[in-house]
Protein backbone atom coordinates (compact mmCIF):
# COMPACT_ATOMS: atom_id res chain seq x y z
CA UNK A 1 0.00 0.00 0.00
CA UNK A 2 1.27 3.45 -0.87
CA UNK A 3 0.48 6.60 1.04
CA UNK A 4 1.66 10.04 -0.03
CA UNK A 5 2.47 12.77 2.44
CA UNK A 6 2.76 16.22 0.88
CA UNK A 7 6.23 17.07 2.13
CA UNK A 8 9.64 16.81 0.52
CA UNK A 9 12.49 14.77 1.96
CA UNK A 10 14.79 17.78 1.53
CA UNK A 11 14.77 21.35 0.22
CA UNK A 12 14.32 21.71 -3.55
CA UNK A 13 14.27 25.42 -4.31
CA UNK A 14 16.51 27.09 -6.91
CA UNK A 15 17.66 30.67 -6.58
CA UNK A 16 16.66 31.54 -10.14
CA UNK A 17 15.02 29.94 -13.18
CA UNK A 18 17.19 28.05 -15.65
CA UNK A 19 15.38 26.28 -18.46
CA UNK A 20 18.50 24.67 -19.89
CA UNK A 21 19.58 23.24 -16.54
CA UNK A 22 16.06 21.91 -16.03
CA UNK A 23 16.59 19.81 -19.13
CA UNK A 24 19.90 18.52 -17.75
CA UNK A 25 18.23 17.48 -14.49
CA UNK A 26 15.82 15.33 -16.48
CA UNK A 27 18.69 12.83 -16.86
CA UNK A 28 18.68 12.01 -13.15
CA UNK A 29 14.89 11.76 -13.18
CA UNK A 30 14.21 9.59 -16.22
CA UNK A 31 17.60 8.47 -17.51
CA UNK A 32 18.92 4.92 -17.41
CA UNK A 33 20.48 5.48 -13.98
CA UNK A 34 17.99 8.08 -12.79
CA UNK A 35 15.74 8.03 -9.77
CA UNK A 36 12.77 6.47 -11.55
CA UNK A 37 14.96 3.52 -12.47
CA UNK A 38 16.21 2.83 -8.96
CA UNK A 39 12.77 3.42 -7.43
CA UNK A 40 11.22 0.85 -9.77
CA UNK A 41 14.21 -1.48 -9.58
CA UNK A 42 14.18 -1.71 -5.80
CA UNK A 43 10.38 -2.05 -5.77
CA UNK A 44 10.39 -5.00 -8.17
CA UNK A 45 13.33 -6.58 -6.40
CA UNK A 46 11.33 -6.42 -3.16
CA UNK A 47 8.19 -7.81 -4.80
CA UNK A 48 10.29 -10.60 -6.35
CA UNK A 49 12.21 -11.40 -3.17
CA UNK A 50 11.80 -14.95 -1.88
CA UNK A 51 13.21 -14.40 1.59
CA UNK A 52 11.44 -12.49 4.38
CA UNK A 53 13.16 -10.13 6.76
CA UNK A 54 15.82 -7.45 6.59
CA UNK A 55 16.80 -7.67 2.91
CA UNK A 56 13.22 -7.29 1.71
CA UNK A 57 12.60 -4.52 4.23
CA UNK A 58 15.73 -2.72 3.02
CA UNK A 59 14.55 -2.92 -0.58
CA UNK A 60 11.09 -1.56 0.24
CA UNK A 61 12.52 1.27 2.32
CA UNK A 62 15.07 2.35 -0.28
CA UNK A 63 12.49 2.15 -3.08
CA UNK A 64 10.19 4.49 -1.16
CA UNK A 65 13.08 6.88 -0.56
CA UNK A 66 13.93 6.93 -4.26
CA UNK A 67 10.35 7.82 -5.20
CA UNK A 68 10.83 10.79 -2.88
CA UNK A 69 13.94 11.73 -4.84
CA UNK A 70 11.91 11.72 -8.05
CA UNK A 71 9.48 14.09 -6.35
CA UNK A 72 12.22 16.49 -5.21
CA UNK A 73 13.82 16.62 -8.64
CA UNK A 74 10.47 17.07 -10.41
CA UNK A 75 9.68 19.91 -8.03
CA UNK A 76 13.06 21.48 -8.76
CA UNK A 77 12.57 21.17 -12.53
CA UNK A 78 9.15 22.81 -12.33
CA UNK A 79 10.64 25.77 -10.46
CA UNK A 80 13.54 26.08 -12.88
CA UNK A 81 10.95 26.28 -15.66
CA UNK A 82 8.52 28.51 -13.78
CA UNK A 83 9.66 31.73 -15.47
CA UNK A 84 10.08 30.18 -18.89
CA UNK A 85 8.13 32.33 -21.38
CA UNK A 86 5.01 31.15 -23.14
CA UNK A 87 6.07 32.53 -26.52
CA UNK A 88 9.26 33.64 -28.22
CA UNK A 89 9.88 36.82 -30.19
CA UNK A 90 13.10 37.94 -31.84
CA UNK A 91 13.48 40.95 -29.56
CA UNK A 92 12.83 38.83 -26.51
CA UNK A 93 15.60 36.46 -27.47
CA UNK A 94 18.03 39.33 -27.56
CA UNK A 95 16.82 41.02 -24.38
CA UNK A 96 15.73 38.22 -22.07
CA UNK A 97 18.35 35.68 -20.95
CA UNK A 98 15.64 33.22 -19.95
CA UNK A 99 14.17 33.26 -23.46
CA UNK A 100 17.64 32.91 -24.91
CA UNK A 101 18.13 29.87 -22.70
CA UNK A 102 14.98 28.32 -24.11
CA UNK A 103 16.16 28.85 -27.65
CA UNK A 104 19.61 27.58 -26.70
CA UNK A 105 18.64 24.30 -25.13
CA UNK A 106 15.33 23.95 -23.29
CA UNK A 107 13.44 20.77 -24.03
CA UNK A 108 10.46 22.25 -25.85
CA UNK A 109 8.27 19.32 -24.81
CA UNK A 110 8.64 20.49 -21.22
CA UNK A 111 6.63 23.50 -22.34
CA UNK A 112 4.37 21.94 -24.95
CA UNK A 113 3.43 18.69 -23.18
CA UNK A 114 4.16 19.31 -19.52
CA UNK A 115 3.21 22.98 -19.20
CA UNK A 116 6.60 23.96 -17.78
CA UNK A 117 7.00 20.85 -15.67
CA UNK A 118 9.06 17.67 -15.43
CA UNK A 119 8.36 14.49 -17.38
CA UNK A 120 9.51 10.84 -17.04
CA UNK A 121 12.20 11.29 -19.69
CA UNK A 122 15.97 11.72 -19.90
CA UNK A 123 17.84 14.89 -20.85
CA UNK A 124 17.31 14.16 -24.57
CA UNK A 125 13.56 13.65 -24.14
CA UNK A 126 13.72 9.86 -24.48
CA UNK A 127 10.92 8.27 -22.41
CA UNK A 128 11.93 6.31 -19.34
CA UNK A 129 12.25 2.63 -20.23
CA UNK A 130 11.26 -0.32 -18.04
CA UNK A 131 14.12 -2.21 -19.66
CA UNK A 132 16.42 -0.28 -17.34
CA UNK A 133 15.13 -2.30 -14.38
CA UNK A 134 16.98 -5.36 -13.05
CA UNK A 135 15.02 -7.61 -10.71
CA UNK A 136 16.13 -11.22 -11.04
CA UNK A 137 14.97 -12.71 -7.74
CA UNK A 138 18.61 -13.51 -6.91
CA UNK A 139 19.64 -11.07 -4.19
CA UNK A 140 23.39 -11.19 -4.82
CA UNK A 141 22.87 -10.47 -8.52
CA UNK A 142 20.36 -7.73 -7.71
CA UNK A 143 22.40 -6.06 -4.99
CA UNK A 144 25.45 -6.07 -7.27
CA UNK A 145 23.34 -4.41 -9.97
CA UNK A 146 22.20 -1.86 -7.39
CA UNK A 147 25.80 -0.99 -6.57
CA UNK A 148 26.38 -0.17 -10.24
CA UNK A 149 23.15 1.83 -10.49
CA UNK A 150 24.08 3.96 -7.48
CA UNK A 151 27.62 4.48 -8.76
CA UNK A 152 26.44 5.54 -12.21
CA UNK A 153 23.76 7.76 -10.71
CA UNK A 154 26.24 9.45 -8.38
CA UNK A 155 28.61 10.09 -11.29
CA UNK A 156 25.80 11.89 -13.14
CA UNK A 157 24.84 13.99 -10.11
CA UNK A 158 28.48 14.87 -9.44
CA UNK A 159 28.88 16.08 -13.03
CA UNK A 160 25.67 18.09 -12.82
CA UNK A 161 26.93 19.72 -9.61
CA UNK A 162 29.72 21.40 -11.57
CA UNK A 163 27.35 22.56 -14.32
CA UNK A 164 25.48 25.05 -12.13
CA UNK A 165 26.37 27.75 -9.66
CA UNK A 166 22.82 28.02 -8.28
CA UNK A 167 23.15 27.52 -4.50
CA UNK A 168 19.64 26.06 -4.18
CA UNK A 169 20.25 23.47 -6.89
CA UNK A 170 23.67 22.62 -5.48
CA UNK A 171 22.15 22.18 -2.03
CA UNK A 172 19.73 19.54 -3.34
CA UNK A 173 22.48 17.82 -5.34
CA UNK A 174 24.68 17.72 -2.22
CA UNK A 175 21.89 15.89 -0.41
CA UNK A 176 21.44 13.44 -3.28
CA UNK A 177 25.18 12.80 -3.45
CA UNK A 178 25.20 11.96 0.25
CA UNK A 179 22.29 9.54 -0.11
CA UNK A 180 24.01 7.90 -3.11
CA UNK A 181 27.08 7.46 -0.94
CA UNK A 182 25.02 5.65 1.65
CA UNK A 183 23.21 3.51 -0.91
CA UNK A 184 26.46 2.41 -2.56
CA UNK A 185 27.76 1.34 0.83
CA UNK A 186 24.52 -0.33 1.94
CA UNK A 187 24.31 -2.51 -1.17
CA UNK A 188 28.00 -3.39 -0.87
CA UNK A 189 27.45 -4.35 2.78
CA UNK A 190 24.34 -6.38 1.93
CA UNK A 191 26.09 -8.21 -0.92
CA UNK A 192 29.06 -8.97 1.33
CA UNK A 193 26.82 -10.31 4.11
CA UNK A 194 24.96 -12.58 1.71
CA UNK A 195 28.29 -14.19 0.84
CA UNK A 196 29.68 -14.27 4.38
CA UNK A 197 26.54 -16.01 5.63
CA UNK A 198 26.55 -18.27 2.56
CA UNK A 199 23.02 -17.31 1.64
CA UNK A 200 24.36 -16.60 -1.85
CA UNK A 201 27.88 -17.11 -3.13
CA UNK A 202 29.95 -16.64 -6.26
CA UNK A 203 29.53 -17.57 -9.02
CA UNK A 204 25.91 -16.45 -9.27
CA UNK A 205 23.71 -18.46 -9.26
CA UNK A 206 25.72 -20.39 -6.71
CA UNK A 207 23.22 -23.25 -6.41
CA UNK A 208 23.54 -24.20 -10.10
CA UNK A 209 25.49 -27.51 -10.25
CA UNK A 210 28.98 -26.28 -11.09
CA UNK A 211 29.96 -29.64 -12.58
CA UNK A 212 27.57 -28.91 -15.46
CA UNK A 213 29.88 -26.18 -16.81
CA UNK A 214 33.10 -26.88 -18.71
CA UNK A 215 35.39 -26.24 -15.75
CA UNK A 216 38.55 -26.17 -17.86
CA UNK A 217 37.41 -22.76 -19.13
CA UNK A 218 36.05 -21.37 -15.86
CA UNK A 219 39.16 -19.46 -14.76
CA UNK A 220 40.97 -18.77 -18.02
CA UNK A 221 41.77 -15.15 -18.80
CA UNK A 222 41.73 -15.39 -22.60
CA UNK A 223 43.21 -12.43 -24.47
CA UNK A 224 40.94 -11.55 -27.41
CA UNK A 225 42.69 -8.22 -28.04
CA UNK A 226 46.16 -7.17 -29.13
CA UNK A 227 46.76 -5.26 -25.89
CA UNK A 228 50.00 -6.18 -24.18
CA UNK A 229 49.08 -5.73 -20.50
CA UNK A 230 46.08 -7.96 -19.84
CA UNK A 231 48.31 -10.61 -18.24
CA UNK A 232 49.42 -8.11 -15.58
CA UNK A 233 46.07 -8.16 -13.73
CA UNK A 234 45.02 -10.31 -10.78
CA UNK A 235 42.48 -12.01 -13.05
CA UNK A 236 45.32 -13.71 -14.95
CA UNK A 237 46.99 -15.58 -12.09
CA UNK A 238 46.36 -16.54 -8.50
CA UNK A 239 43.20 -17.66 -6.69
CA UNK A 240 39.80 -16.65 -8.05
CA UNK A 241 37.51 -14.50 -5.84
CA UNK A 242 34.99 -17.34 -5.50
CA UNK A 243 37.69 -19.49 -3.89
CA UNK A 244 36.93 -22.37 -6.22
CA UNK A 245 39.68 -22.06 -8.80
CA UNK A 246 43.03 -20.69 -9.88
CA UNK A 247 43.31 -18.10 -12.65
CA UNK A 248 45.44 -18.82 -15.70
CA UNK A 249 46.30 -16.67 -18.71
CA UNK A 250 45.91 -17.65 -22.37
CA UNK A 251 47.68 -15.22 -24.68
CA UNK A 252 45.98 -16.35 -27.91
CA UNK A 253 42.34 -17.55 -28.24
CA UNK A 254 41.66 -21.06 -29.41
CA UNK A 255 41.49 -21.49 -33.18
CA UNK A 256 37.77 -22.18 -33.10
CA UNK A 257 35.55 -24.57 -35.02
CA UNK A 258 33.99 -24.29 -38.49
CA UNK A 259 30.83 -22.24 -38.69
CA UNK A 260 27.67 -24.24 -39.55
CA UNK A 261 26.20 -23.68 -43.01
CA UNK A 262 23.46 -21.04 -43.42
CA UNK A 263 20.04 -22.06 -42.14
CA UNK A 264 17.05 -22.78 -44.39
CA UNK A 265 13.85 -21.83 -42.56
CA UNK A 266 10.34 -22.48 -43.83
CA UNK A 267 10.03 -20.93 -47.29
CA UNK A 268 7.03 -18.90 -46.08
CA UNK A 269 9.40 -16.77 -44.02
CA UNK A 270 10.48 -15.49 -47.45
CA UNK A 271 14.16 -15.36 -46.66
CA UNK A 272 16.59 -15.24 -49.57
CA UNK A 273 18.45 -18.54 -50.06
CA UNK A 274 20.62 -20.06 -52.77
CA UNK A 275 17.61 -22.08 -54.00
CA UNK A 276 15.87 -20.81 -57.15
CA UNK A 277 12.89 -18.57 -56.48
CA UNK A 278 10.55 -20.98 -58.26
CA UNK A 279 11.62 -23.78 -55.93
CA UNK A 280 10.91 -21.65 -52.89
CA UNK A 281 7.48 -20.73 -54.24
CA UNK A 282 6.63 -24.38 -54.95
CA UNK A 283 7.77 -25.45 -51.49
CA UNK A 284 5.56 -22.80 -49.89
CA UNK A 285 2.55 -23.85 -51.93
CA UNK A 286 3.04 -27.51 -51.02
CA UNK A 287 3.37 -26.68 -47.33
CA UNK A 288 0.15 -24.66 -47.48
CA UNK A 289 -1.75 -27.54 -49.12
CA UNK A 290 -0.48 -29.95 -46.49
CA UNK A 291 -1.48 -27.42 -43.81
CA UNK A 292 2.03 -27.72 -42.51
CA UNK A 293 2.40 -24.83 -40.12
Amino acid sequence: MFYHRQALQYRATPEKPDAVYARKLQEVIGGQYGEITVAMQYSFQAWNAHIPGKYRDLLFSTAAEEFGHVEMLATMVAQLLEKAPHGIAEDAVQNDPTVAAVVGGMDVQDAILAGAGARPVDSNGNPWNAGYVTASGNLLADFTSNINAEMQGRIAVARLYHQTDDPGVRDLLSFLLARDTHHQNQWLAAARELQEQRIEELPVPSNFPIKKEHREFSYQAINFSDGASMADGPWASGPSPDGLGEFSYVDTPMEGVPMPPPTHPDSRFYGTTELPNAVEKTAGAVQDKLKKE
